[in-house]
């Protein structure tokens, strides 16, 4: 397929960064002098790369969605985010390195790598075969995270399965995935503690039967998430951000043990909280108690629809807005908000296709597509 362009016909990937920080992204104080230095440098080859179309069409109330956020020492470009999401193509393959380089090309600010069991790394994956991943991510614009998902040899799906040994077996595990992550390049390392998987399974009390120190109270239906995450952050470093997906209201908890959670894995290292859902009635506002914790918090739940993802920006609900489905129809939806192309969005119809793809084991599609993007 050609690539996506401008209405001044020219190749999105071809439009230089300076134009959506001059147009579109107010900087924070102390950038505008050396912002106003290069317009009046460029001018003529900024006004020929975009029309007075897109200029006028770029509403300040976008304006949000792509002011760059600094984390650590890394700054994300915008506040999109691609989340995890398997699509049947691998992670090192070919095929889901176009995968994933596609949709940070798309203008994304970080693109998070599908949930990857942690009993892979040092066997399937390793330094050298994830590089090439990094690297297309990184070239294409976006910083690139992974999402690590919790997973013992004998595969153990309830916490009751899991003796003391094999418990720190995991812990273990996740750490060893880490170093690699690390090494490869990876700006960010997530566990996916969401979803009613084994992590979020340790937290849920109704799941959780255990009666030793990982069972019963919260404070012990925590301890594995936060040995998990104090294993993690001193690889982080200062220069990896750590993450934690985690489902707000669950089986048998609700907003207040979520939030008492999330305040032990803040101060025990996580830099971004991904609140999944994070929507009930208003767009983030199962995300918006998590934003007092003092870290970005991101948000998902149909944020491709502008407005829900303006709204939840605008009202404070969110720092970081994950676009999924809407990013496996349209891998340029971000480009095409940006320079005010709304009508050219191919738009998530949610006939749940993709889904049926993921369950059955082939390659995740959009029906929307007459060619893949």
């Amino acid at each position: 397929m050609a690539s996506e362009r401008s209405s001044s016909g020219r190749p999105f990937e071809d439009m230089p960064d300076v134009c959506y920080t001059t147009f579109i992204v107010p900087m924070p104080g102390g950038h505008r002098k050396e912002r106003e230095d290069y317009w009046d440098a460029d001018f003529h080859s900024l006004r020929s790369m975009v029309t007075l179309f897109e200029v006028v069409t770029m509403s300040l109330d976008i304006a949000p969605l792509f002011e760059p956020l600094p984390i650590k020492h890394r700054l994300l470009r915008n506040r999109i985010v691609m989340p995890p999401m398997v699509v049947n193509r691998g992670v090192i393959t070919p095929e889901g390195i176009a995968w994933y380089e596609r949709r940070a090309r798309g203008g994304v600010g970080m693109v998070i790598v599908e949930a990857t069991r942690v009993t892979r790394f040092g066997r399937e994956l390793t330094v050298e075969n994830l590089r090439p991943l990094v690297v297309a991510i990184h070239e294409a614009g976006s910083l690139a995270a992974i999402q690590l998902f919790a997973a013992t040899p004998e595969g153990a799906r309830e916490p009751a399965e899991l003796s003391m040994r094999a418990i720190d077996d995991l812990v273990d595990a996740f750490r060893r995935a880490a170093e690699i992550c690390a090494e490869a390049g990876f700006d960010g390392i997530e566990p996916h503690g969401a979803h009613g998987y084994l992590l979020n399974r340790f937290f849920s009390p109704l799941q959780n039967q255990r009666t030793d120190e990982y069972g019963g109270s919260l404070e012990n239906r925590a301890r594995l998430a936060l040995r998990i995450v104090q294993a993690i952050n001193p690889i982080c470093g200062p220069d990896m951000f750590l993450l934690y997906r985690h489902t707000p209201v669950g089986q048998g908890y609700g907003l207040q043990d979520s939030i008492r959670l999330a305040a032990a894995l803040v101060n025990a290292g996580v830099d971004i909280l991904d609140i999944s859902p994070a929507s009930a009635v208003a767009p983030a506002d199962l995300a918006e108690p998590f934003t007092r914790l003092s870290v970005p918090v991101m948000a998902v739940n149909e944020m491709d629809r502008l407005d829900r993802a303006l709204e939840a920006l605008r009202e404070r609900r969110a720092n970081l807005i994950a676009v999924g489905r809407g990013l496996i129809a349209d891998p340029d939806w971000p480009l095409k908000v940006r320079y005010g192309r709304f009508e050219d969005i191919l738009p998530c119809v949610h006939c749940d296709d993709c889904h049926a793809d993921l369950r059955q084991g082939r390659l995740v599609r959009c029906s929307q597509w007459k060619e893949e993007p």
